[in-house]
């Protein structure tokens, strides 16, 4: 009977080691999740303000460049359409990415 007793308050100690693994990697999960969703609107928010940025400030700022915490890189792949990409710091992981139109006006006869 002792016996039984001892490997019951085993199975109940593993058990319950293993219930308080799972609840900290939920916790530091949900940390996680919080932590990228408040990267991904401040990220949003800069690619907004980059949104209304003219034809002549978007060419300036052609390139990679550190841009705050991220790398910001300006591609213009077409005349009239450029590729807004915002990468974490090291510029490995692409956070938000987004493609503007702008009209190319010095083509355009009066």
């Amino acid at each position: 009977m002792l016996l039984e007793v001892i490997v019951a308050l085993a199975i109940l100690g593993v058990a319950g080691a293993a219930a308080v693994t799972m609840s900290a990697e939920s916790a530091r999960a949900v940390a996680r999740a919080r932590a990228t969703d408040s990267e991904t609107r401040a990220a949003s928010a800069l690619l907004d303000a980059v949104a209304l940025w003219s034809r002549d400030d978007l060419d300036r700022h052609i390139g990679d460049r550190r841009q705050g915490p991220w790398r910001m890189r300006v591609e213009r792949p077409l005349t009239t359409v450029y590729l807004v990409t915002l990468a974490d710091s090291s510029g490995a992981a692409t956070i938000l990415q987004t493609a503007l139109f702008r009209a190319d006006t010095a083509n355009v006869a009066p």
